[in-house]
């Protein structure tokens, strides 16, 4: 069966545990948080797991929708992951991408409203309030074809090419595999992105190839494909017990399941995104001055 899923992990989960030529594999722990990085390095890799070529760093942390703080660790684990992607130098801009009016798809635009723009902030300006040094950063909510008449690609490839960034950060809602994934793991990767890619509804890609710069990829996966999920439960020896697979393609083929708690976990991935973000973009600001800024 094609299980549908964003997270690298579970695709090289799904490869089973035998060595993939050309794709290998860490993981550490780090403050709070299990750290995975896969780097996919060979043409050969990406077809055995479905990736392009790239590294893939996935972040589990305790849920979000269980646990009300989320500065125990897990961001400075997340922030210090981002800011080994990313450049040292130059305008870096944020893009949030989804639907903000539907809850499971609303992450991108969610984060997009807390990150600390600056790049309107002139240097000498910045001193006079006291905050020298900081990083020029840009944000963009583009919204979906349905509300613009426009790829969010062609939105965002516009505003790279007349503020000319040094790289891209995107953050989208996910899919995976299983429903343990949902709200305590985060994914990134430096091989861009195709938004809606995880629903079936895959748009133009945005990548270094397609814009000229560099572009690093972070979600949260949000909903679970109702196939895969019932295919997981049963499992695949799970003989008369099994539900036909062209049978739940046609009757459940378009579904997606979240959990009944998605506003509060999707919320405080919001909360958690941005800060680490920030964190990574403005080292010389504490998390306290982040969050009073924002």
């Amino acid at each position: 069966m094609n299980y549908r899923t964003d997270l690298v992990l579970e695709r090289r989960e799904l490869v089973g545990e035998e060595p993939v030529p050309g794709v290998s594999q860490t993981t550490r722990e780090k403050e709070n948080a299990k750290v995975t990085e896969i780097q996919v390095q060979t043409e050969e890799g990406a077809k055995a797991i479905g990736k392009p070529v790239g590294k893939y760093i996935t972040v589990e942390v305790p849920d979000f929708s269980k646990e009300t703080d989320l500065l125990d660790g897990r961001l400075n684990a997340i922030a210090d992951e981002l800011k080994a992607l990313l450049p040292t130098e130059g305008t870096v801009l944020v893009v949030g991408l989804g639907n903000n009016d539907i809850t499971p798809d609303a992450l991108g635009p969610k984060c997009v409203s807390q990150i600390f723009a600056t790049r309107h902030i002139g240097s000498d300006l910045a001193a006079s309030i006291g905050l020298p040094g900081l990083r020029s950063v840009a944000a963009l909510m583009p919204g979906v074809l349905g509300q613009t008449g426009m790829e969010t690609g062609e939105i965002v490839a516009g505003v790279v090419q007349r503020i000319k960034p040094t790289a891209v950060i995107t953050i989208d809602a996910l899919a995976a595999r299983r429903l343990s994934r949902l709200g305590n793991t985060v994914q990134m990767s430096d091989t861009g992105v195709s938004p809606g890619s995880g629903v079936g509804n895959s748009r133009a890609e945005i990548s270094e190839k397609t814009i000229g710069v560099k572009v690093i990829a972070m979600g949260v996966p949000t909903v679970v494909d109702a196939v895969t999920l019932a295919s997981d439960i049963i499992g695949e020896n799970g003989g008369n017990s099994r539900i036909p697979e062209i049978e739940i393609d046609e009757k459940y083929g378009q579904m997606m399941v979240t959990p009944r708690e998605i506003d509060q976990m999707t919320e405080r991935a919001a909360k958690l995104i941005s800060l680490s973000i920030n964190t990574a973009l403005q080292p010389s600001l504490s998390v306290d001055d982040i969050m009073s800024l924002v």
